[in-house]
């Protein structure tokens, strides 16, 4: 078997698995963002590609009887960079790429803050171009778009859900519309 062959300034750590005794391998991650599996060293480890959820990489380990699934993105975190608030419980990707786990392209975040990094994530962006020129398949148009922004204008006529009701949509889309989440390029001229 080949040996591992280390990229510059790559440092490996083991994972930390719950019941690992009751496992027949080893696993280790460096902070380059990739894992192996390794019996007695890291230098006769197995170089493992884990497998994709929803564009992450995730490893399936089975110790006793149970699986864990962890996320290789989140296991570089927690073993290389520091949290600086109990409220970091997310980790984001600088470059929006998932696939890139290395420790310098990671960093713990908010709930808040990953929410907003994900509104600058170029797919987010081009999604939301996309959403914007649709023609079809839609509830709502330009103008019934202002005509509702008109009535949101007018308060005390309707009620949110009198007005949800008359152009067949949520509530819920009905305040994002408000709060120009949806539909903000719409103007009342």
């Amino acid at each position: 078997m080949a040996t591992i062959k280390n990229l510059k300034n790559e440092v490996w750590k083991d994972l930390q698995i719950k019941n690992k005794s009751a496992l027949r391998k080893k696993y280790a991650v460096s902070n380059m963002g990739r894992v192996i599996s390794y019996h007695e060293s890291i230098e006769d480890g197995k170089l493992l590609n884990g497998s994709t959820v929803e564009g992450y990489t995730v490893l399936n380990i089975k110790p006793a009887d149970t699986y864990q699934s962890l996320y290789l993105h989140r296991e570089v975190a927690r073993l290389f960079l520091q949290k600086t608030s109990r409220s970091q419980k997310y980790v984001i990707h600088l470059d929006f790429d998932k696939k890139n786990n290395k420790a310098s392209n990671l960093r713990w975040a908010t709930k808040e803050e990953m929410e907003k990094h994900q509104q600058k994530s170029p797919a987010k962006i081009a999604y939301k171009e996309l959403q914007r020129h649709r023609q079809t398949g839609l509830k709502l148009n330009v103008g019934k778009v202002k005509s509702i922004k008109r009535l949101l204008n007018k308060p005390g006529k309707k009620t949110m859900k009198q007005i949800a009701e008359q152009f067949s949509i949520s509530e819920m889309q009905l305040y994002r519309i408000k709060s120009g989440e949806n539909w903000s390029h719409v103007t009342l001229d």
